[in-house]
Formats: structure tokens, C-alpha cells, sequence
């Protein structure tokens, strides 16, 4: 079997931790014309931050998130978690006030923050790298496919050597990496990046299976049939290998991925998420 994010987090704080999904108001250059328009072609309106809270106010969103969830965490402790869009682009002098009063609540051990590797400068590593030294820190960066020309077919809008320099400058820094892969891309192979990230040092993975939402330029690639859609079981099949190929010292936080069920076109097994984390799961102790 593989290190669980749950294990990883009882080993590191002692207690069971839970992540609070938070909007720091931020875009995308993959949106707003510095690299492209429309952003890549899987990712929602929100940026992939549907079950994220919403307002300006961080420590308000904190609390609120934190009361959505208490109940099934007593005497456990929260990461905050910063998930919609790209979460380092910003001037460093904003980054800094968001993330700190992200930080402040004494019951957060840890921040999360969902990133480009092109977002990435100098001095927002330094930023980070202050930020690590009071509480750990965690980059999560959204690699999706070591193909570069799998990156070009869905809009990604940097290539790979970009991640890789980004990680070299994380880890020079002290900081954890986390990166995303997504199982079912045309004409990629998932296995191979599991190899690469590993080969580049990431501490930890987020496996994603490619589902089509409605809105997105993926929906209409999809209609025009150009997107097969994996079965439960291809799908399992993939993930396990992916798995295999990972040292027991990388941490799998995510073994799949889903949208809102009211936009989602495809594949409808994955909207019942404890039947499918169920099937996953008893399919890998195979």
C-alpha cells in the first residue's frame, strides 16, 4: 500500500487534520492574457475551487469553513488551504498580507497553496520560505502531464521545464511540493509522469481523473469526440500502476478528483464519491 495524506498528517501533527478550502481572490494568467486566454481546458469557472469559500475576508472564511467541518474533527487541527485559481499571482506585497492572516488562528498548523510553476519568481519563494519558518508550508502545482505536446492539447501555457526549475527552487527553499496529475488525457501516459515527478523530487502526489464539466472547452471536445472517458475499472487500473511506481516515502493526498455534480457531463460513476473511493480503494489492496 501507499503513505495516505491522513497517516502523513497523524505522523506530523499527532492529531487528524483537515484542509479549509479558501478563495484568496486571485486569477489566472492563463486567463487574464499574460499567457493565454480561457484557462486550460478541464478547468471550471471557479478554477477549480467549486467547494472553496467565497468573500474578501480571510479570517471570516476561516472561521466559516471551520465550523462547516468541526463536527467530524474534534480535537483535531486545519491547514488553510488556498485552492481556487492560481494562489501566487499577486504582488509579493499582497501575498504576504493574505497568507500571514491565513496563518494567525491558533488552530492552523499549515498552509496549502495551489500554484502555476510559471507564478513562481524569486521573490514569492523568499516569501514563502518566511512563511515556512512559523508554520510549514506546502506548494501545489499543477503539472497535469509531463507531455509537453498533451500540455499544448489542453491549454496548459508553460512547458515542463518550468516545473522543473520550480521545484529545484522549492526545495532549495525548504518547502514541500505537492504535484497534480490527471489519469485519462488524450493520448498521455500518466505512468510516465508519475516517473518523472518522482525522478524531480516531489514530497508528495494528487492523482485526478479527467472528468468533463459543463462551461469548459474539454465539454466541447468531448461532444465532438475527441475525449474517451475511462470506465471505473481502466481507470483503477491505471491509478495502481501510477502507485507502484512511487517510493513509500511519497505521500498520495488524492487518489482521484470530482467536480460539482451539477456540472458534471462525464464520467457519471464519479459522482457517487464513496462508492467510487470504495471501489478504489479495494481495488489497490488487491
Amino acid at each position: 500500500m501507499y503513505k495516505t495524506a491522513n497517516d502523513y498528517y497523524k505522523e506530523k501533527y499527532g492529531c487528524k487534520v483537515y484542509k479549509l478550502s479558501l478563495d484568496g481572490g486571485f486569477t489566472c494568467p492563463n486567463r487574464d492574457g499574460t499567457v493565454g486566454r480561457g484557462g486550460c481546458i478541464f478547468c471550471s469557472a471557479l478554477g477549480g475551487g467549486e467547494f472553496a469559500e467565497s468573500g474578501t475576508n480571510i479570517a471570516e472564511q476561516l472561521e466559516r469553513a471551520k465550523k462547516r467541518v468541526e463536527a467530524k474533527i474534534k480535537n483535531g487541527k486545519y491547514i488553510a488551504y488556498f485552492q481556487s485559481f492560481t494562489n501566487t499571482y499577486a504582488p509579493v506585497k499582497r501575498l504576504k498580507e493574505i497568507f500571514f492572516e491565513a496563518i494567525k488562528p491558533d488552530y492552523i498548523v499549515g498552509i496549502n497553496i495551489g500554484t502555476r510553476p510559471d507564478c513562481l519568481p524569486n521573490d514569492v519563494i523568499e516569501l514563502l520560505k518566511e512563511l515556512n519558518a512559523i508554520k510549514p508550508v506546502t506548494i501545489e502545482l499543477g503539472l497535469q502531464t509531463s507531455n509537453d505536446a498533451v500540455a499544448v492539447y489542453i491549454n496548459r501555457g508553460y512547458k515542463t521545464k518550468i516545473y522543473e526549475d520550480a521545484v529545484y527552487r522549492l526545495k532549495n527553499a525548504g518547502i514541500e511540493v505537492i504535484t497534480h496529475i490527471i489519469i485519462g488525457l488524450p493520448n498521455d501516459d500518466p505512468i510516465k509522469t508519475t516517473e518523472f515527478i518522482v525522478n524531480y523530487g516531489t514530497d508528495g502526489v494528487k492523482f485526478h481523473l479527467l472528468h468533463i464539466l459543463k462551461n469548459t472547452r474539454l465539454a466541447e471536445e468531448y461532444k465532438k469526440g475527441r475525449v474517451e472517458i475511462l470506465t471505473i475499472e481502466q481507470y483503477a487500473e491505471i491509478l495502481k500502476n501510477c502507485i507502484a511506481v512511487l517510493p513509500s516515502d511519497i505521500v498520495v493526498h488524492r487518489i482521484t478528483g470530482d467536480g460539482a455534480k451539477k456540472d458534471l457531463i462525464a464520467p457519471l460513476w464519479s459522482a457517487d464519491k464513496k462508492k467510487t473511493l470504495n471501489y478504489l480503494n479495494n481495488y489497490l489492496r488487491m
